[in-house]
């Protein structure tokens, strides 16, 4: 019998191409170099790996900018590469799911080129154009990257949409022919082997109900309304494209969604709606900037925020959805930086935060380079940057006034960069990820970070994520386990239950650099309690009804109810 439901049970590991392996020296990761680490990953024991985009792109924002879904990057390789690498994954048990990104695409793809020839071309209803004076685009929109929504075409006289930059037109998803030109792409690749996408801002492509018609700005009648995501009609675009294409596929799907509240996820991800088994949201991400700021606008994390919030998740998926659990990825920074302690407790606060993650319910992601502890980096100006939304924030800031400390200073926080720079590998030049120059500087920590030393270390962070995955396929109570909060005012420990009929897994997670006692709950047995995991050496024969936790303390007890 088929296993529809596959992916709650599997650990992703999300790799960033460009910065994994570099397999001949161009300083740039590669296809073949991917396929030379899979024993690593098989080591780890992850189930399915998520490839960053691959897809022939100008590399405008790192191949999310494509010009081409159904060819391989030349910097990447060649479909031959990626059908050796999807051939050898699937023979060492591990399942490929690629970037789906389809609320735009390249200005370079062969669709924008001809949509932009003229106003009655056949494609022009592909993207997104509207009439305006040139000086005056057709809505104040802002772009997720800065500046204005709109581009104008000298061509047609015309602005065209982009959210992002302003090479990535935005497609236009009332357009019926648009959506089936991306049901057969996905249906090319789903044929090819892959096993399900993560979906690039998925919950933005439908934009009717906040702008105007295209006659109502010809005629001067269209009312400028602010720019949500969510909009009622992503669901009728995605149950459309899960009748099409994933109902006739065992897949996984995640859709990237931003500003997404648990309800508007549930609708998503609800099994008998028929559109995504999940959702990435970022309300979590969000909590160590100033409210209503932007994520330049640094605040300390409040424990007691992180622990309401991501409460609030499991609470509200947990009979109908289901939730993704995630630190990193590609556009946020290392989470041992960020919410854990990179000096002295890197190792011990890494795999506390491991842990508080992998024994919640839900499909946990593993970001590359997380797996080892690495850290964020503090490039010396701005100019060893790459990132295009780091740079825009840079040049904007100064013409703004503010100071230069400053500026770096958020960008030290939250640059994508941080997550960017090459997987340190081992100790040799530039961490063993390339012999040519890397496209972006390596952290100068990779002497003392890498993998090498981590597989050779048998108390590394490798070794306790190795454990973690290795958990969750032996115990159901960590698939489908009901999440219960405990010590709930306690500022500085995050501690949760995990129950399924009379098993309880006790989750104690000590979140900061200083000693703190966790009182047993009444309702739980600990006579015979059992440590399945911690990240110090945890003696049962203490007494459990009041732990004295060192610093970024984390232990798991399997216990029962009384």
């Amino acid at each position: 019998m088929t296993d529809h439901n596959w992916w709650k049970k599997s650990v992703v590991y999300q790799i960033y191409p460009r910065s994994f392996m570099d397999s001949n020296g161009d300083g740039i990761g590669d296809l073949q170099g991917i396929r030379s680490k899979l024993d690593y990953l098989q080591k780890l024991g992850v189930d399915v790996v998520w490839l960053s985009p691959v897809y022939k792109s100008p590399n405008c924002d790192n191949g999310y900018d494509i010009s081409d879904y159904r060819d391989i990057m030349d910097e990447f390789g060649t479909m031959a590469d990626w059908e050796a690498l999807i051939s050898d994954m699937h023979h060492k048990g591990i399942k490929l799911v690629m970037d789906l990104v389809v609320n735009h695409s390249s200005d370079e793809h062969a669709w924008f080129i001809e949509s932009r020839k003229s106003k009655d071309n056949p494609k022009r209803d592909y993207y997104i154009w509207r009439p305006g004076d040139k000086d005056t685009p057709p809505t104040d929109w802002g772009a997720m990257f800065g500046g204005s929504t709109w581009k104008y075409d000298e061509l047609t006289g015309e602005y065209y949409l982009h959210m992002f930059a302003d090479k990535q037109p935005d497609l236009n998803w009332e357009n019926e022919q648009v959506r089936k030109e991306v049901y057969d792409m996905m249906a090319f690749w789903l044929d090819k082997g892959v096993d399900g996408f993560r979906m690039d801002v998925i919950n933005m492509i439908s934009k009717k109900e906040f702008l105007a018609p295209y006659e109502d700005f010809v005629n001067g009648t269209a009312v400028n309304k602010p720019y949500k995501p969510n909009s009622p009609r992503l669901h009728d675009f995605l149950q459309e494209m899960n009748r099409e294409v994933l109902s006739k596929y065992n897949t996984i799907t995640v859709g990237e969604c931003v500003d997404i509240n648990a309800e508007q996820a549930q609708l998503v991800t609800a099994e008998d709606r028929h559109e995504l088994n999940m959702v990435f949201q970022f309300e979590h991400m969000s909590l160590d900037q100033q409210p209503g700021k932007s994520k330049w606008d640094l605040k300390p994390l409040d424990l007691m925020d992180l622990k309401e919030n991501l409460s609030k998740w499991q609470y509200q998926l947990s009979e109908r959805g289901w939730n993704s659990l995630y630190w990193n990825n590609h556009d946020q920074p290392r989470i041992v930086s960020r919410f854990g302690h990179d000096g002295k407790y890197r190792v011990i606060s890494a795999k506390m935060l491991g842990t508080l993650l992998h024994m919640m319910k839900g499909t946990p992601y593993i970001y590359q380079g997380e797996e080892i502890g690495m850290t964020n980096i503090k490039f010396k100006t701005v100019n060893d940057y790459n990132d295009i939304e780091t740079i825009n924030m840079y040049n904007e800031r100064v013409g703004q006034g503010y100071n230069e400390p400053d500026i770096m200073a958020s960008i030290y926080a939250k640059s994508r960069d941080n997550a960017r720079t090459p997987m340190q590998w081992n100790g040799t030049d530039h961490a063993g990820f390339t012999t040519g120059t890397p496209w972006l500087k390596v952290n100068p920590n990779y002497e003392t970070i890498n993998a090498e030393q981590a597989l050779k270390d048998p108390d590394s962070i490798f070794y306790h994520y190795q454990k973690l995955i290795r958990l969750r396929k032996e115990l159901p109570v960590v698939v489908y386990g009901q999440y219960d909060l405990i010590a709930k005012e306690h500022p500085d420990i995050f501690a949760y239950t995990r129950t399924l009929e009379d098993t309880v897994l006790v989750v104690v997670n000590n979140f900061h650099d200083k000693e703190a006692v966790f009182e047993w709950p009444s309702h739980i047995s600990h006579d015979d309690a059992d440590c399945l995991i911690s990240n110090y050496p945890f003696d049962l024969k203490q007494d459990l009804s009041s732990i004295k936790l060192k610093p970024y303390e984390s232990f798991v007890l399997k216990c029962r109810q009384k």
